[in-house]
């Protein structure tokens, strides 16, 4: 495999692991729902990178579908590398926007994509595939950096959308299309849950019943193969009389035994008047869609100009969007790699489209997805989340019948806090809520999805996983911090032992856990004390 180099990879290529978890601050103003959860559907404010990092306790390994749409890199995007890397080229990069005179402009690019590429990955489940948008400018690093991360093997497709409806004039040859390239983490995996589309009303009209079967109507297709197979090589007589041996270069498609059983079955074709060359019967009930191509034609899936319109009709005004991607083309996405009660990412949110494509295909199919949306500007209230408030409530004035009725649903909105910082717990700085603290404690202890459903705080109960219990003594309060430690009264309010080690973290320790007498005595056992906050890597290594 051939290896991509650029400025920064090496400083780089491990920073995903370096971003400090942040808290997620709920905004009940913003959201639309009773109750504002992490469960629900999600739009969050900030920074995209350390937003993934954020969502990685509760959403590891859960995304079925990730859909992006990065900046292109055209060189007229106005985008700005802002991830603050501990490296003086990076510093000096910082903020600055990346024109088409910047001769470091590709580096810049792969050095913003590659770590949000690894959290997008550890996201994904297993069965999950990530699909990215992008164009000439970027496809054939974007392949690199992909092969590269996902390995090369676990590529699925380069699927190329048609996104305008005439040629671009102002280029030598009009583009016409842009990449959707997929990859998935585990391609034997997602092939097992891969969708076929369903029939459009042109290709069931292709079936008929010329013989009058009564399975009703079918299609016929080749009965030859390409290649020699000696036991696939028979002569076949039609009803007429007729022989036919298979053309040169090719056999027959299955061996003699299972011609005839088709051939009982009423399933070869000989033409109407008996003669004709062998064919195979397909029948319509018997089709459960069809396999998706590469090829995306924009009277299926849409174009620029129907999104641009689609914006308009929602939010009654034209914005800043230049190539935003119409919901029929993440619909599309939706309908091949999901499931109907799966988790969609979408970390480069800009109009909600992609939330959008979820309410609708959820309200054609009766299915329950969830989308998360991360958008790191301004606007990610005013448009982004004001675009999903509208198509859930209903657009009066929209042309879109579905629009106007309003989709249904509901999400919490959430802003970017500031960074869990272990350090400074102790000394009493921005100390997290005690939930937010959980939340990263758990999952950083032991790997596992963090369920604030399972959270008790008067019993100091956190959760519990394959191997452990999890308990945290903790209020973000100076004075209870510098007070409290693990004694033997509250190592006996954790109640018995159940046959898991109990993880205990507390700013401190008043107890021999090394004393056995003293832990038969008291009936402590299994208890594993961890000193808020250093302890909590130990775990992990």
């Amino acid at each position: 495999m051939a290896n991509l180099n650029f400025k920064g990879k090496s400083i780089i290529q491990n920073h995903h692991l370096t971003v400090k978890y942040h808290q997620l601050i709920p905004k009940k103003n913003k959201s639309l729902t009773k109750n504002v959860s992490l469960k629900d559907n999600l739009i969050i404010h900030g920074d995209n990178l350390k937003a993934l990092k954020a969502l990685l306790p509760l959403y590891s390994g859960k995304i079925k579908c990730i859909y992006i749409d990065p900046p292109y890199n055209t060189g007229n995007e106005k985008w700005a590398y802002n991830d603050n890397v501990n490296s003086p080229m990076m510093k000096e990069w910082l903020g600055k926007i990346v024109d088409k005179d910047d001769l470091t402009r590709y580096d810049k690019w792969l050095c913003m994509m590659m770590p949000r590429i690894k959290l997008l990955r550890e996201l994904l489940r297993t069965d999950g595939a990530i699909f990215i948008s992008i164009d000439d400018n970027e496809q054939h690093h974007l392949r690199m950096i992909l092969d590269d991360i996902f390995g090369e093997g676990n590529f699925v497709a380069n699927i190329l959308w048609q996104k305008r409806t005439s040629p671009d004039s102002r280029v030598v040859l009009g583009a016409a299309h842009d990449f959707i390239v997929c990859y998935a983490k585990d391609l034997t995996s997602f092939k097992e849950t891969l969708n076929k589309l369903a029939l459009t009303s042109k290709q069931q009209a292709q079936f008929k019943n010329l013989d009058v079967d009564a399975r009703g109507p079918w299609v016929s297709s080749d009965f030859t193969a390409q290649g020699y197979r000696p036991n696939q090589m028979y002569t076949i007589i039609t009803p007429s009389g007729k022989k036919y041996t298979p053309p040169e270069g090719r056999c027959w498609k299955n061996i003699e035994s299972v011609y005839k059983k088709l051939l009982e079955e009423g399933r070869m074709w000989f033409g109407t008047d008996g003669k004709g060359i062998p064919r195979r019967k397909t029948y319509l009930s018997e089709r459960e869609g069809s396999v998706p191509w590469t090829w995306w034609i924009n009277k299926e899936v849409g174009h620029n100009q129907e999104a641009k319109k689609e914006i308009i009709d929602v939010l009654g005004k034209s914005t800043a969007f230049d190539t935003p991607k119409p919901s029929r083309l993440i619909i599309r996405i939706l309908q091949i790699a999901t499931e109907p009660d799966s988790i969609i990412l979408d970390s480069f949110a800009g109009s909600g489209t992609t939330a959008h494509a979820v309410l609708a295909l959820n309200k054609e199919d009766t299915g329950n997805r969830q989308f998360i949306l991360v958008e790191c500007e301004d606007y990610a209230d005013t448009i982004t989340a004001e675009r999903v408030r509208r198509i859930i409530k209903g657009v009066p004035k929209a042309k879109d019948e579905s629009l106007r009725e309003g989709l249904g649903g509901s999400f919490s909105f959430f802003e970017l806090g500031e960074p869990i910082e272990m350090e400074s717990i102790l000394e009493g700085h921005k100390l997290p809520e005690y939930a937010e603290l959980a939340r990263y404690i758990f999952y950083t202890a032991t790997g596992e999805e963090f369920d604030i459903s399972k959270l008790d705080k008067r019993k100091s109960f956190i959760g519990e996983s394959k191997e452990y219990e999890v308990y945290l003594f903790y209020k973000p309060d100076i004075d209870y911090l510098k007070s409290t430690a693990l004694t033997l009264d509250l190592a006996k309010s954790l109640g018995p032992y159940k046959g898991k080690k109990r993880l205990v973290f507390a700013p401190s320790k008043y107890l021999d856990l090394n004393d056995s007498e003293l832990i038969e005595k008291h009936g402590i056992k299994g208890i594993e004390y961890c000193q808020l906050p250093f302890e909590i890597y130990k775990l992990k290594e």
